[in-house]
């Protein structure tokens, strides 16, 4: 174990070292694994097409007519990209998709496609982990990707303006240049797109310090089903007029309507960022780690992640990238990167350093690095960022996006393990946003085996439910959840979402099969 205080300035010195040796930056868009297509969703999952119009010509002229013959694809190939997810565990039967430049053409798309009665698929950048912006069947697969004007940025205000298709990277990029940034980050920031992270509420690593979308996000702007354009593109702090609309939009997944334009609150750039990278033996010293960080580091305290041995050795071991921490050739059973973001480099440094140093002396830690300088930082993150993408080329994988109370956090790694001891599982492994209660569950196996799956679902889902956690932290519900959406919200809340699909979408075309199951 590290020494008391005269040993720190090591650690800042083998991060320095280390660093050249990791990965040179931050991968943003994940990787895909070739070979063979998955099995068709519909076929896999048993699913019973509804009751849309198939694709005719005509319909293919109409929206060349529309968007030019260079704005749409028909080509069995290309569009395989729009219909199998990045994990590569579903695959739809799209033969068109429409790529809209504007809400004028959103809205036109959408009213020909329900009079025609003609299902739609909204898609964005296609990063999500519960095939929510997948076809099931044949679905019109709308991308947003063409949509990635900034229409406005109030750097008095901290508010930025732009359109659904914008990559969240580029506009962290542009915000920088103002001294504001986004108030969420995620892995996948190099490919996906903020009406889609909008959609699906989604989280990332900033969760901790500044909430999640529904409190960021200011005004929306939403194409509905049969073509009517919401405008509640408001850029107040403070409307208290009415119902808010935006939280409709927010989490809903695509189907109550398509987000075209967003306002959202950005904070100031933080003019100092530290990071701790540590090695913990066991998850009940993480959990005393970050009660001391919660009481330690305040204010400044960004974010707090945790991953188990398995998740790290992903990075490690599946994409060559170097561990820093080297006390231990074997490393060790956990791990936790711990990110400050303040205005003063000096308070902020003495502050993450007299916390190691507490944790160090209460035997919370058995070693640890620190680093402020930016490429360092980058390659202590990357470790942590890069692990859905190195997961991959296990195979096929199972990957759970849950919420638990910290009592019962790990617990459910420990349950699966027990209870799945098959040698067709590669690893089981668990890793997620501490702060707030989000883990990411990891089961990967050589290639997809229906008995695997079904001693993990139920299962999973129900022992989440009897711990009082949610069946879905930040992915949302998708495809995948429909059925066990029962587990997290009440009778009640369902059968009101049911109503609010059944007015807003009264035809059903807008993401089908998604979120709501279909009644019988």
């Amino acid at each position: 174990m590290i020494a008391m205080r005269g040993a720190l300035m090591g650690i800042f010195l083998r991060c320095n070292e280390v660093a050249a040796r990791c990965s040179g930056k931050i991968v943003s868009r994940y990787y895909q694994t070739g070979g063979a297509k998955p099995e068709l969703t519909s076929i896999r999952y048993k699913m019973r097409r509804g009751p849309y119009a198939t694709i005719t010509n005509a319909d293919v002229r109409f929206f060349e007519s529309l968007l030019g013959s260079n704005r749409l694809i028909t080509d069995p190939d290309e569009c395989e990209s729009y219909n199998i997810d990045f994990p590569r565990t579903v695959r739809g039967a799209s033969r068109l998709v429409l790529k809209p430049k504007s809400t004028e053409e959103v809205s036109a798309c959408l009213k020909y496609c329900n009079e025609k009665r003609l299902a739609v698929c909204p898609q964005s950048g296609n990063t999500g982990l519960v095939s929510g912006s997948n076809p099931v069947f044949d679905e019109i697969v709308i991308s947003m990707k063409l949509m990635n004007k900034i229409l406005d940025t109030n750097e008095l205000a901290g508010v930025l303006t732009c359109e659904a298709g914008c990559v969240l990277q580029d506009l962290e990029n542009h915000l920088a240049t103002v001294g504001l940034m986004m108030p969420l980050d995620l892995g996948a920031k190099g490919s996906c797109l903020i009406g889609g992270c909008v959609s699906t509420n989604a989280g990332g690593v900033r969760l901790l310090r500044y909430g999640n979308l529904h409190g960021n996000v200011l005004g929306i702007e939403a194409v509905k089903a049969n073509g009517d354009v919401v405008d509640a593109l408001n850029v107040l702090k403070k409307n208290n007029t009415g119902y808010h609309l935006k939280h409709l939009f927010i989490g809903s997944e695509g189907t109550l309507g398509i987000v075209t334009k967003v306002a959202i609150q950005c904070p100031p750039l933080p003019k100092a960022v530290n990071v701790a990278f540590l090695g913990l033996a066991s998850f009940d010293k993480v959990m005393k780690t970050y009660h001391l960080a919660r009481r330690e580091l305040g204010e400044i305290l960004s974010s707090c992640e945790m991953m188990d041995r398995l998740s790290l050795d992903v990075s490690i071991n599946n994409l060559g990238m170097k561990n820093p921490l080297t006390s231990r050739k074997d490393g060790h059973e956990f791990y936790m990167l711990i990110e400050t973001s303040g205005s003063h480099l000096a308070h902020d440094e003495e502050k993450l350093s007299s916390f190691v140093e507490k944790a160090i002396s209460n035997d919370f830690i058995e070693d640890g690095t620190l680093t402020n300088e930016t490429t360092k930082v980058e390659n202590i993150w990357s470790l942590r960022e890069r692990i859905s993408e190195g997961v991959l080329r296990d195979g096929y994988v199972f990957k759970y996006d849950i919420s638990l109370p910290f009592s019962s956090f790990y617990e459910v790694v420990k349950v699966l393990r027990k209870r799945i001891s098959d040698p067709r599982v590669v690893r089981i492994s668990g890793y997620g946003h501490l702060g707030d209660g989000n883990i990411h569950v990891q089961i990967s196996i050589p290639e997809y085996y229906e008995d695997v799956a079904a001693q993990l679902e139920p299962f999973i889902f129900e022992y989440v439910s009897q711990c009082q956690g949610s069946i879905s932290a930040e992915h949302g519900i998708g495809f995948k959840k429909t059925k066990y959406l029962h587990l997290s919200k009440s009778s009640s809340e369902i059968e009101m979402m049911y109503g609010l699909k059944k007015m807003m979408d009264p035809n059903g075309i807008l993401n089908p099969y998604k979120v709501l199951a279909e009644k019988s």
